[in-house]
Parts: C-alpha cells; sequence; structure tokens
C-alpha cells in the first residue's frame, strides 16, 4: 500500500480562490476585510512568516494594515496600539506574531485583543469557547488539519483518532476539534509510557510535536490518515516534519508531506478567520 498525499497546496488554492471571491462581496458593500500585523524585533523566522501573511493578504483581496517595531518596544505601547485596533471598525483581524521580546508577556497581549478579531484564535475566550462548542475563530492550524481531513473524504465520526502533542495552539484545540467532528480522541504526549501502542490503534493520526522522525511505519496501523503537523530540518538544512514519510506512506492510507501538507493552510486558514471576523462585523 502506498498512501494517498493529501495536498495542502491544492486544497489551499482552492480555499483562496473562495476568500477573494468573498472579500470582493464585502468590498463591493463599501466594508472591504481587513488585518492589522504587528511585528515586534528582528526575528528572521517572524519576517518570514509576516512576509508570507501580508502576501497572502494581498493575493487574496484582504486588505493589510503591517506595523513593524524595534525589540525595545514596551509592552504598554503594544498595548495601546491594540487597544486601538479593537476600536477601529475598519479593523477586522489583529495578529500579533509571536514570539515577542522577553520584557512583553503574551499572554497578556493575546488577552488584549478584542474576541471578534482574535483571527489567531489563541485567547483564553476563544479557548472556552472551542470548549463549549460555540461559535468562535478557531486556531488556524488544527482548522486546517480538519480541513484537510474533509478533503479525503473521510467521515471523522466513529473513528479512533490519536493526537500527538499537548500545545495550547495545536494539539490541545485540535483534540476538541475532533470531539466536535464525533471523533474519539487520545491525547499522547511527553509523558505517555508507550505512544506505539496508541498510535497502532489510531484511524487518524494528528503528529504536533516538532520531533523529526517521531512517528515510524510500525507505530502506524494499515491504512490510517496521518497528518504531518511538525516543522523540522535535518541534516541537510531540507524542510522535514514528525513523520518518517517515505516510510510511513507505506503503511497510511493517506498522508501529508511536508512542506507542502499542513503549512499552506495554516495562513489560508487565518486568512478564512479573518473573513468571517469581517462578514460577522458587517451584518
Amino acid at each position: 500500500m502506498t498512501a494517498k498525499l493529501i495536498d495542502g497546496v491544492a486544497l489551499s488554492r482552492t480555499m483562496r480562490a473562495e476568500v477573494a471571491a468573498r472579500a470582493a462581496a464585502l468590498r463591493e458593500r463599501g466594508k472591504p476585510p481587513a488585518l492589522a500585523v504587528v511585528l515586534v524585533g528582528d526575528d528572521p523566522a517572524s519576517q518570514v512568516y509576516v512576509r508570507n501573511k501580508i502576501k497572502a493578504c494581498e493575493e487574496c483581496g484582504v486588505h493589510s494594515i503591517f506595523e513593524r517595531y524595534d525589540a525595545s518596544l514596551s509592552e504598554a505601547e503594544l498595548l495601546a496600539r491594540i487597544a486601538a485596533f479593537n476600536a477601529d471598525a475598519s479593523v477586522h483581524g489583529i495578529l500579533i506574531q509571536l514570539p515577542l521580546p522577553r520584557h512583553i508577556d503574551p499572554q497578556k497581549v493575546i488577552a488584549a485583543i478584542a474576541t471578534a478579531k482574535d483571527v489567531d484564535g489563541f485567547s483564553v475566550h476563544s479557548a472556552g469557547c472551542l470548549v463549549a462548542g460555540l461559535p468562535g475563530l478557531r486556531p488556524a492550524t488544527p482548522y486546517g488539519c480538519m480541513k484537510l481531513l474533509q478533503s479525503t473524504g473521510i467521515d471523522a465520526r466513529g473513528k479512533h483518532a490519536v493526537v500527538i502533542g499537548r500545545s495550547n495552539t495545536v494539539g490541545k484545540p485540535m483534540a476538541l476539534l475532533l470531539l466536535q467532528a464525533n471523533a474519539t480522541v487520545t491525547v499522547c504526549h511527553s509523558a505517555t509510557p508507550d505512544l506505539a501502542v496508541h498510535t497502532r490503534q489510531a484511524d487518524i493520526v494528528i503528529a504536533a510535536v516538532g520531533r523529526r522522525n517521531m512517528l515510524r511505519a510500525d507505530m502506524v496501523k494499515p491504512g490510517a490518515v496521518v497528518i504531518d503537523v511538525g516543522m523540522n530540518r535535518n541534516e541537510d538544512g531540507k524542510l522535514c516534519g514528525d513523520v518518517d514519510f517515505e516510510a510511513v506512506r507505506q503503511v497510511a492510507g493517506w498522508i501529508t508531506p511536508v512542506p507542502g501538507g499542513v503549512g499552506p493552510m495554516t495562513i489560508t486558514m487565518l486568512l478564512v478567520n479573518t473573513l468571517e471576523a469581517a462578514e460577522r462585523a458587517s451584518v
């Protein structure tokens, strides 16, 4: 068996076309969708991420407001900028690129963003809505993983899903979204005694720990769906995930590649969240 590839690039392209159409409809009504992006400091990876997000906005007709500050920006000054964006009805989404300089508390910053504009879905209120099954903006990466899973045509209802990783940004919300889809969910992490015992029983495996080749072929149930959230580098500097891709693809039924799987969907779902926020604000 050779797994079918879950093409995040193709799905992202389709979804971005839908975003562009929705953005055009809002512009025709005189309510153009807008995302405010703030970068503090000069972290190289953050600069790349922000550049890609702004480019995606431009390509889809979403107005982007980019503010870049020196690492010396005070926490109070950043909170003041967030307050200004919260009060600005023309801004529908606020994204503060992480990580922040050490003197700025990221939790305080995230909490300061208005819930209706929390397009990253990281706030305690957004997390609470997810736990309670209430409408809200979902964290982009797990949201994108659900779209990738749906693209296979496999219904999560009644399936056993194993999420490897328990981060607030991916693992926990991923588990909750799978629960909402009526899967039976197991969350594994660094304190799980025998990871393979769980993954071998899984119909769906989401790997999100940031450790290369953590999921091997002998740990995967034949025919399972494997979604690789990991972003790592091998000895040659080549991008790779948490899954031993070449080996696991001989066992799994479906698998996401790295790159080209989850990555493109993360920015796409950020755009989707911004459009959803803009549409709600325009009612």
